[in-house]
């Protein structure tokens, strides 16, 4: 979070924290060059005007070194501002006065969109999936896992924190020229990928059922 006025940089901090997320906070450009902002975080939230710099040119520092996600936060609320910021390589442009469930979703749209970054890979909690590549890991241990998993896999992390139907899976997983085989498949495939990726009893678990709904991958886990 790199804004310079301390109550709104405070507030949002505050607010999101409650949410899950953890902040590096930042009062001005040179703080967030000593703290290596743009290497050592999963996003930046960037005001424009700061005491020291401006933003934009700042950004444009940060797109010659890396491609994390950049949400600008910022007053300046004119449309040759937005497209600028937008040209300039931010993934997002939020002016103020927000919303905090707006800017919240759309800091988790943003992270979303860098974990699947492609629409092939996913890397979070510890795993990694290439599904371009079909590499597929936990904690750096390879997982073998067989096309109808990797479907399934797919389905629920891009759609990850929603319950899909049991419906929705078979769907997504056997009508593009498989063959669903019974009622039962389904089941089969889940319990399958789970022993998988989730083979330690102590560990929190990603892949959830919601009995009577469905399944869903949760990255916050469950016991």
């Amino acid at each position: 979070m790199i804004e310079d006025d301390k109550s709104l940089n405070d507030g949002i901090v505050l607010a999101l924290k409650r949410e899950g997320y953890q902040f590096a906070q930042y009062d001005s450009l040179a703080g967030a060059r000593a703290g290596r902002a743009e290497s050592a975080c999963d996003l930046l939230v960037l005001d424009i005007n700061l005491p020291d710099g401006d933003g934009f040119a700042y950004l444009q520092e940060i797109r010659k070194v890396s491609d994390v996600p950049v949400i600008i936060l910022t007053a300046n609320d004119l449309e040759t501002d937005e497209v600028m910021g937008l040209e300039l390589g931010a993934d997002d442009y939020v002016t103020k006065p927000f919303s905090l469930m707006v800017l919240r979703a759309r800091i988790e749209k943003a992270l979303k969109r860098d974990r699947l970054g492609g629409g092939n890979v996913y890397q979070a909690c510890g795993f990694f999936f290439d599904f371009g590549k079909m590499l597929f890991s936990r904690d750096g241990q390879e997982i073998a896992l067989s096309k109808t998993e990797q479907k399934l896999l797919r389905c629920l992390v891009e759609n990850r924190g929603i319950t899909l139907s049991r419906g929705k899976l078979v769907d997504a997983v056997w009508t593009d020229g498989g063959e669903y085989v019974d009622e039962n498949a389904l089941s089969v495939a889940v319990k399958r990928l789970c022993d998988k990726l989730e083979p330690c009893p102590s560990k929190p678990r990603y892949l959830k059922t919601v009995y009577g709904l469905g399944y869903a991958w949760q990255e916050g886990g469950q016991a």
